[in-house]
């Protein structure tokens, strides 16, 4: 057989090795930057790379199929989202899918808000996997390996970061352990005299401070006041307990039929702590549970500007109720 006929499948090897290399060290187009990719768990690298042509990130999906066959690579897609700001080459586009060089995703969980709207937000949140979406709370409980017959306040309001894609139930461990290891450190370094029989109940209390107050220097006054009355049996009559109790029958006015209709939640009718927390309380209400201000104060009222009137006597809070929620002088 002549020698040139020897040569030419030699050639072709050599110039498809040759473009291949080039195709794989070459940075794309321009295309339309940046681009938001998800990719699913499980998803196929050739569908990863029909998704990248899709988008303008790639012009070649087989030829890039091939090189993540060629490499060892094809297998080791993360899933997640990622953020593509500017053209990569094949090789650099690979390397980011496979080390999981994922865009963060987040959400931010509000002081003060119920377990029932942190589950509706994390619902909502397009960047997660709903795995607990249609639990029931004790469900949800089980499912999370938490010993506990109610969910409420045992998970810390933050902002948490997490991978595109990522299940809910992650955040809410996420959530649950820092909340779990601030009550450990409240109950560690509460000062003598307080009463709570467990750390428990300065959760408790730490979600009625949350809901009582907008003004973050009042916290622990407002925890004074309650503590106070928790000491010589008074009960706490907070309304946001009650409220708490109403559960959707609230409308948003809160009557005087309501106040004297009992709940495990009502505070007017029954003495001591309720039940369980009211709604997820932050570090700063935490805090002041267990450094509540040296004060006798056991009354306050509203001023009508997000801060209250403190007093130490029924008659001074009488005044400071005609005064500011009667608008008598």
């Amino acid at each position: 057989m002549p020698r040139a006929l020897f040569a030419w499948p030699v050639l072709l090897i050599i110039a498809v090795a040759g473009w291949f290399v080039w195709y794989a060290t070459t940075a794309t187009g321009p295309g339309p930057y940046p681009v938001e990719l998800h990719v699913e768990r499980g998803t196929a690298l050739k569908d990863v790379a029909a998704q990248l042509q899709r988008h303008g990130i790639i012009e070649h999906p087989f030829a890039f199929s091939v090189l993540g066959r060629l490499t060892g690579k094809a297998g080791q897609i993360k899933a997640g989202g990622y953020l593509f700001e500017a053209s990569a080459s094949p090789w650099e586009l690979l390397r980011k899918l496979t080390q999981g060089e994922t865009l963060l995703g987040r959400i931010t969980i509000i002081e003060g808000w119920t377990f029932r709207q942190m589950r509706e937000a994390l619902d909502r949140h397009p960047g997660l996997r709903n795995d607990t979406k249609g639990m029931s709370d004790q469900e949800l409980l089980a499912a999370l390996g938490i010993d506990a017959a109610h969910p409420e306040g045992l998970f810390f309001p933050d902002t948490y970061y997490f991978d595109q894609g990522s299940s809910d139930r992650a955040v809410l461990l996420r959530a649950h352990h820092h909340m779990q290891q601030l009550l450990h450190e409240a109950w560690r370094d509460r000062p003598p005299g307080l009463p709570y029989k467990s750390p428990y109940e300065i959760l408790i209390m730490a979600s009625i401070i949350e809901k009582e107050t907008g003004a973050p220097e009042e916290r622990s006054l407002i925890a004074a006041v309650f503590l106070n009355r928790l000491r010589l049996g008074m009960r706490l009559q907070t309304d946001p307990t009650v409220i708490y109790g109403m559960g959707e029958r609230f409308d948003g006015n809160l009557r005087k039929a309501d106040l004297l209709t009992d709940t495990p939640y009502n505070t007017y009718t029954r003495a001591g702590l309720p039940p369980t927390p009211i709604a997820l309380p932050g570090a700063a209400s935490i805090r002041a549970a267990i450094n509540p201000e040296a004060s006798r104060a056991l009354y306050f009222v509203s001023k009508g500007d997000g801060r209250h009137q403190f007093s130490d006597t029924l008659d001074e809070h009488n005044r400071a109720v005609a005064r500011y929620q009667r608008n008598r002088p």
